[in-house]
This record gives C-alpha cells, sequence and structure tokens, in this order.
C-alpha cells in the first residue's frame, strides 16, 4: 500500500467513530462554521496562550529566508486580530492584514499606522496590487467544502504576487496530527469549560467545541481539509504554482511527514 493510500485508510478508519448527541445546525451556527466561530469573543479566549514568541521566531526565520527587500509589500491572509501583520510591520515591512472576521479586523485595525493596514477580505479573491511576500499562516487554508473554492485560493494569492513576489502556507502536519489525535478533552479558560471533541470525518479534521458562558450553550464546529503535501502538489500543479521548498517547523528544518509538526510551503 502506498504512504498515500494508507493515510486515506485511516481517515476512513478514523471517520467511522460514532460522535453522540451532535447538535443540528442552530443559531450562532451560520452557513460558514468559520464565519461564526472566528467572529466570537469566544474562539479568541479559548486560544488566547498562544505563543507569541514563537510566532515572531517563525516570521524571523521566514523573512529572512526570502531575502525580502527593505519595506517589502506583505499580505497577511486570514490574519486574525493581526498578531504576524503587527510583528512583519515592526520589522519594516508594509503590510496589510486581511481576513473575513468582522470583529477580528476591527479589533486589529486598533494597531494601523502608514504602513499597516487591516482589511475585511475573502481570500478566494485576488488583489488589483502586487505584493513581494504573501503569508497563509497558523492552518488558516483548506477551511471550504468545496475542492474548488480551495484551489481557488491558491490561483487568487498566485495572482496577487508581484513578479519576483514569494507565498507561504503555514499548514499543519496531517500525517502527525491525525496520529497524535485527542479524541476528547476539557479546557478551562477564564472559567469557561471547552468541552473538545476531535475526529476525522470525509478527509476533513473536525473539532466540535461546546461550552456554556453567560446564561447561554454554545456549540461550534472547526472543519479543515486534511491536506496531506501531496493533495497540494496537486492542487499547486493545477494552479500553475511552483512549489520551491517545504520545512517542517518554525526554525524551518527539513519536512518529515511522520514527526514534522508543521507543513510550510514556500512557492510562486
Amino acid at each position: 500500500m502506498s504512504e498515500s493510500e494508507n493515510l486515506k485508510s485511516k481517515i476512513v478508519t478514523l471517520s467511522a467513530v460514532e460522535v453522540t448527541n451532535q447538535q443540528s445546525q442552530t443559531d450562532n451556527q451560520q452557513s460558514s462554521w468559520y464565519e461564526s466561530w472566528f467572529d466570537t469573543k469566544y474562539y479568541h479566549i479559548l486560544y488566547k496562550d498562544r505563543n507569541y514568541r514563537e510566532a515572531q521566531v517563525f516570521m524571523d526565520n521566514l523573512t529572512h529566508y526570502l531575502n525580502l527587500p527593505e519595506k517589502a509589500k506583505v499580505l497577511d491572509l486570514a490574519c486574525g486580530k493581526g498578531r504576524h501583520s503587527i510583528y512583519l510591520n515592526q520589522l519594516g515591512f508594509d503590510v496589510i492584514g486581511a481576513d473575513l472576521s468582522e470583529n477580528s479586523i476591527a479589533e486589529a485595525k486598533k494597531n494601523e499606522n502608514d504602513n499597516l493596514h487591516f482589511v475585511v477580505h475573502d481570500m478566494r479573491e485576488s488583489y488589483e496590487e502586487k505584493f513581494d511576500a504573501i503569508f497563509n499562516l497558523f492552518t488558516s487554508f483548506g477551511y471550504f467544502e468545496n475542492e474548488e473554492d480551495n484551489l481557488q485560493t491558491l490561483v487568487a494569492i498566485k495572482e496577487s504576487l508581484s513578479e519576483y513576489g514569494f507565498a507561504v502556507i503555514d499548514f499543519m502536519n496531517v500525517h502527525q496530527v491525525i496520529a497524535n489525535l485527542i479524541p476528547e478533552e476539557t479546557k478551562n479558560v477564564d472559567g469557561i469549560d471547552f468541552h473538545i471533541k476531535r475526529f476525522v470525518s470525509n478527509g476533513f479534521i473536525i473539532k466540535q467545541i461546546d461550552f456554556e458562558a453567560e446564561g447561554k450553550t454554545f456549540h461550534f464546529e472547526e472543519k479543515v481539509r486534511a491536506f496531506t503535501l501531496e493533495d497540494f502538489q496537486n492542487m499547486m500543479d493545477k494552479a500553475g504554482i511552483y512549489l520551491l521548498d517545504t520545512f517542517g517547523d518554525y526554525k524551518l528544518k527539513k519536512f518529515h511527514k511522520n514527526t514534522s509538526e508543521r507543513l510550510i510551503m514556500i512557492f510562486k
């Protein structure tokens, strides 16, 4: 059995896991999970302890590797509240942070200056202006149900690059994630018990999040395509994109499919 077939077999096996008491879509779950979940304050509460220093080290290593020119134009695509954008601007780059979440962009705009701007933007749409670098970081790809939307995102990134520009996708390493998946846990953050279930179904890695806050019961879901490096290569071939290099962590060490924490791809 090939490596690709072996992974698909594991996904099919994991997808057989029964998840009980799944709730139907409620008012706090709109048609697209990322539109509802990312726009709530609870998303930012759950993930408040992200490692900002690690993010800065990654940006240091990445911009050094790419040898970006002084005051290079950088697009941080799916920027959230802008932690990467803000630091990239501090490094001297002209940065636009773009995200679909209006609440996140409203918060990020508090940090704007002459060379740092934030906009509400759909990653499937290209920009008229061209960028020396486009960064899509912290597994902010593979959200869409429709395969064509993921392909269109890659095309939009390619079309938004300058002639000598580079793009970077920082994705999870699905081999490592699936092998170490924690099916169920509870995290207490700011007095809220977040009950989390993880499983794989129909080619997606899914995280279901249930909690009570302010007298209400909430149910949200994160759903990301279990894309392998091979899957990305196939999509990039269709989009006319050249994959230049891959790394396995934020220190830019070599990618190993069974052990690397991340799948970081440099392309143009």
